[in-house]
């Protein structure tokens, strides 16, 4: 039942892209209102699946555990949230984008950047819909079940989501720097809101890069291991602190931040995907 919900928010995002799209291509409103209202909708059926989802994990860890207290309880629950295997991240990651794309851009959620991220946000729900991704919700592995998982993670794709806002803006940049068009904001505008998301991205990635090195501690007796997973994590927190020491230092702006952006982004993408399937670790529990 919540897979299909799951499956249901992957459409509404389909036509939220579709009508974010003939919204800029028409100019019209009543279309922008009606792809907010779908997004909404969208996001508030994801949320409720997200949180069904949490509380079906809770309830088959707790079949297997002889949890009394209430602190034990909550500690269960803490450590079954959603964010633990390949399919789980894969739904979390698509509720990031909408979630963060309304609360950092606001009135800048809509025509073009809009549709580009709720086509992100359809890709990955298809993907764990379609793509023969496991669904099945499973015991933790030893290594998960700390009380780091959820902060480790939930910063983790904050800041991936963050860097795709990032990312949209810079194709829009690109664009309105090559072929300006008078709907969209002006290249300033874009600029400063690539500035935005990139601060805003780079500190959710350096807690989550600390968080993860607190828990690799606790789980495997060392903070740092040079797993491929934890050393593309540095290679993208690198591009993405060239970017910042190239605009506040050198004076960098316009269409060379644009494209360390979307450079920071294909890292982004390496690391959550390539790593997974490519390279093996202490992270293949994730595939």
């Amino acid at each position: 039942m919540i897979s299909q919900l799951f499956g249901a928010v992957m459409l509404i995002y389909l036509f939220v892209a579709i009508f974010f799209l003939m919204a800029e291509l028409w100019s019209s409103s009543r279309i922008q209102a009606a792809a907010r209202i779908l997004l909404w909708l969208g996001l508030g059926v994801q949320t409720a699946a997200l949180l069904g989802r949490w509380w079906q994990s809770y309830h088959l860890a707790l079949g297997h555990s002889s949890a009394a207290a209430f602190s034990e309880k909550l500690r269960l629950i803490i450590l079954q949230a959603p964010v633990s295997n390949f399919y789980d991240s894969l739904i979390f990651f698509a509720w990031c984008l909408p979630v963060l794309g309304l609360i950092a851009f606001r009135r800048y959620f809509k025509g073009y950047l809009g549709a580009l991220l709720a086509v992100l946000s359809t890709l990955l729900l298809a993907y764990a819909s379609l793509g023969g991704v496991d669904s099945r919700i499973k015991p933790l592995m030893p290594a998960l079940k700390s009380n780091w998982l959820l902060i480790h993670v939930v910063t983790c794709f904050l800041g991936y989501s963050a860097f795709a806002l990032a990312f949209g803006v810079a194709i829009l940049y690109l664009v309105q720097d090559r072929r300006p068009r008078p709907s969209l904001p002006a290249p300033p505008i874009l600029d400063g809101l690539i500035y935005r998301a990139t601060i805003l991205g780079f500190l959710l990635l350096t807690l989550g890069i600390f968080t993860g090195a607190v828990w690799a501690e606790t789980a495997w007796g060392r903070y740092w291991s040079w797993d491929p997973k934890e050393t593309w994590s540095l290679i993208t927190w690198l591009i993405y602190a060239a970017l910042l020491h190239a605009r506040l230092l050198k004076g960098w702006h316009g269409r060379r931040i644009a494209w360390l952006a979307v450079l920071g982004f294909m890292a982004v993408l390496f690391t959550y995907f390539g790593v997974s399937f490519l390279l093996s670790g202490l992270h293949s529990y994730l595939t």
